[in-house]
């Protein structure tokens, strides 16, 4: 299909972006790598007036650490995730998941930024920022707004994020020593969306216990989700305590809610993430054990 007729612009800073957004109320859409908005217009299922390429913006792609934090600008490319040394090294989940995503093309389009804000409840980064306790800076016409993962995703291809708000920084806590992160999912074939994925990010105590547990899931709600009773299950607890570790995946399978599709059934996803849970435990660990 041939999208409809819509205006074009390419601000040359975030203040001008976010002036053009406000002027358009909510006429107005932003296009970074245009990996799910080029799409949704080809097949009209967005209409906006106004296209705001962001893409011009300097300063908006960066992986670096800063001030207690990860941080990673909203226009960083997910193939760029994928290289990073220092992803691999420390922030296994994130690194694990810049992989994943889709095919070798969308990821070297596709931004941090882009993937997260639009909300979609089978992308994979969400996931892992609730396991991580990321948060994510936004930048409107009252300035910068700071939010919490848990919390930003409040529906179905919906976020916290204001109409006339740009998504700019990605942040993830620096893990403490003995930290380990995991993202695993299940896709039907190659390239696809998740079936089901767990993020999973352990911090271990001085007997190798859980001194600290985050798990995100991803393609088994309206949201991803984050599995709070799941986490508090395995704080004390060790990665080998099987009868822990597989109290976690019931929790887990219990906080979600997977509607059965051409994937799988409900019960298929809920037991995808008893397994994923179980495994994410065990490799985190592992990762933690080498201080990776």
């Amino acid at each position: 299909m041939i999208p409809p007729r819509f205006e074009y612009a390419a601000p040359k800073s975030i203040g001008e972006a976010v002036g053009l957004l406000k002027s358009r109320g909510g006429e107005a859409k932003v296009l970074a790598g245009g990996q799910s908005m080029i799409p949704l217009l080809k097949l009209r299922l967005a209409a906006p007036a106004l296209l705001v390429d962001i893409n011009r913006i300097e300063g908006l792609d960066y992986i670096r650490e800063s001030m207690g934090f990860l941080r990673v600008g909203a226009l960083t490319r997910v193939a760029t995730l994928g290289r990073s040394a220092l992803l691999e090294r420390r922030y296994g989940a994130l690194h694990d998941a810049s992989l994943t995503i889709a095919d070798p093309l969308v990821r070297n389009l596709g931004t941090v930024g882009g993937n997260i804000s639009h909300g979609d409840p089978s992308n994979d980064l969400p996931a892992v920022l609730l396991a991580a306790e990321g948060e994510l800076a936004a930048t409107g016409p009252s300035g910068e707004r700071t939010f919490r993962a848990e919390g930003f995703f409040v529906g179905t291809f919906t976020t916290a994020l204001a109409q006339d708000e740009i998504l700019t920084e990605v942040r993830i806590p620096v893990p403490p020593h003995r930290s380990g992160g995991v993202y695993l999912k299940v896709e039907q074939k190659v390239a696809d969306f998740a079936t089901a994925g767990v993020a999973v990010q352990v911090s271990l105590g001085r007997g190798s216990e859980c001194a600290k547990v985050g798990i995100g899931l991803t393609g088994v709600g309206p949201t991803a989700l984050k599995a709070k009773k799941a986490e508090e299950a395995m704080l004390g607890k060790k990665a080998t305590d099987r009868k822990a570790v597989e109290e976690a995946g019931e929790l887990a399978a219990d906080a979600s809610s997977p509607a059965s599709d051409i994937r799988g059934t409900e019960d298929y996803k809920r037991g995808l993430i008893r397994l994923l849970v179980a495994r994410g435990l065990e490799r985190a660990t592992q990762r933690a054990r080498r201080g990776a």
